[in-house]
């Protein structure tokens, strides 16, 4: 398995991380760390675009999960961004494609 790398980046919409490597157990901690020392304002999405994550376990659910709820706290919008199809597929089972919005790439999520 690899490590995990966030890059945050700004955009007109709100933050946009992009999250390349491994989102599991062994670092879904570093994705909550990084989500709790945004400050979101009212109105605002934060993307999570997914398009280098190269796999994700339930911690790593729970970790976008954790990151929704931050998003929602701060009466903001959270949405994913590329998401890879075996994700997807997991999110579909269940039901969180129904909880998080899902665009096919980070300049989709943020267009005004």
């Amino acid at each position: 398995m690899s490590s995990l790398k966030i890059t945050p980046r700004d955009a007109a919409t709100g933050p946009v991380l992009e999250i390349a490597g491994d989102l599991d157990y062994d670092h879904a901690d570093e994705l909550r760390s990084v989500v709790s020392g945004l400050t979101l304002e009212p109105g605002q999405r934060l993307v999570l675009d997914l398009r280098a994550m190269e796999f994700c376990d339930s911690s790593g659910i729970t970790a976008l999960l954790a990151a929704r709820h931050h998003a929602i706290a701060a009466e903001a919008d959270v949405a994913l961004a590329a998401v890879p199809a075996n994700t997807l597929r997991i999110l579909r089972y269940v039901g969180l494609d129904q909880v998080f919005t899902c665009h096919p790439d980070s300049e989709v999520a943020t267009a005004l």
